[in-house]
């Protein structure tokens, strides 16, 4: 069990970010063994023909399907709006006897095998073969998705943080996922390994995640606290058409409003929002301000982006019995 003891203004240095990189890594793991994430099938499916002349094998050496992941591949995102050019170069600075060391860990303490010790052997070389293959990876496999992931993960961070101000840490912590627990000023993680220590003015990194569904991730002290989860609405990234609108509800608004307004259960941007209700991007703007107009729905700006999310009326109004 983890245990991450807070204290009087430990919430209020809770942060939100999320990572490009750490996408990349974790979706490594998914095309490992699919069977641990059958929610992200559509996904593995999509890419498994773009991966032709991609040493995968090499990157899963590094990264393995279950185990440890040497922490210097997944270096604490700094920023809510991260870039995936500039994480990689983070990656390329670690010394050499850093990577070394992390490849010959082992999440139990036991030997690495033939191929980690190998690429430890040389980590000089290692190192810039594992960067030209994330960078490869990331233009075949993510990048092609990462608007729509982009969209769910700044989403979440903007749903959470609403809820961090308005009912502090039980706000954010909640629903957070089920192996996450509240309780008296302690945020207890289950995790098969041991751990409880303060914060101790480190604050804690939450950092949501698609590739992650369906565990949690924790990195601890000496590290930065951080707890890496599935943001809300991941069922609905691989989505190809949203689900029907209630007869009720579209007789009310219209049936396209209405397909948006239960769309934006989670965040979405406009283009998002054109790709899943397969909509000109003009006719999502002018359905949004209709519904913007009547207090249903709101623009929140991230960097040069706006991401549209339901007002309280919008839930109350989508969520209605009566609509059902």
């Amino acid at each position: 069990m983890i245990e991450f003891v807070f204290h009087t203004d430990d919430v209020a240095r809770v942060r939100f970010a999320f990572s490009p990189l750490w996408e990349l890594v974790r979706g490594l793991r998914v095309l490992a063994d699919p069977s641990r994430h059958a929610l992200h099938l559509p996904w593995v499916h999509a890419v498994r023909p773009k991966l032709r002349g991609l040493d995968v094998g090499f990157l899963r050496s590094a990264v393995p399907a279950t185990d440890y992941i040497p922490d210097f591949l997944t270096p604490p995102p700094g920023t809510p709006l991260p870039d995936f050019a500039a994480e990689l170069e983070i990656v390329r600075a670690t010394p050499p006897e850093v990577v070394a060391e992390e490849l010959r860990l082992t999440e139990r303490g036991g030997a690495a095998g033939a191929a980690r010790r190998a690429m430890a052997a040389e980590p000089a070389r290692t190192l810039e073969a594992v960067c030209v293959q994330l960078g490869r990876f990331w233009s075949a496999a993510v990048e092609p998705y990462w608007e729509r992931i982009r969209d769910l993960l700044e989403g979440d961070v903007l749903r959470r943080t609403r809820a961090l101000a308005a009912n502090g840490a039980e706000g954010v912590f909640a629903d957070l996922h089920p192996a996450v627990r509240w309780h008296g000023g302690t945020l207890f993680v289950d995790r098969r390994w041991d751990y409880r220590g303060e914060l101790a003015g480190r604050g804690l990194l939450l950092v949501p995640s698609v590739f992650v569904w369906p565990q949690v991730s924790v990195m601890v002290p000496p590290y930065q606290p951080m707890l890496s989860y599935p943001p809300y609405g991941v069922a609905t990234l691989w989505e190809s058409s949203p689900a029907a609108p209630p007869d009720a509800l579209a007789a009310l608004i219209g049936r396209r409003r209405a397909e948006l307004l239960l769309a934006l259960g989670s965040p979405a941007s406009t283009t998002e929002l054109s790709r899943r209700l397969n909509v000109t991007p003009g006719a999502i703007s002018q359905h949004l301000g209709v519904l913007r107009a009547c207090g249903l729905v709101t623009g929140h700006r991230l960097g040069r982006r706006v991401l549209y999310t339901r007002t309280r009326a919008g839930d109350a109004l989508a969520e209605s019995p009566s609509v059902q």
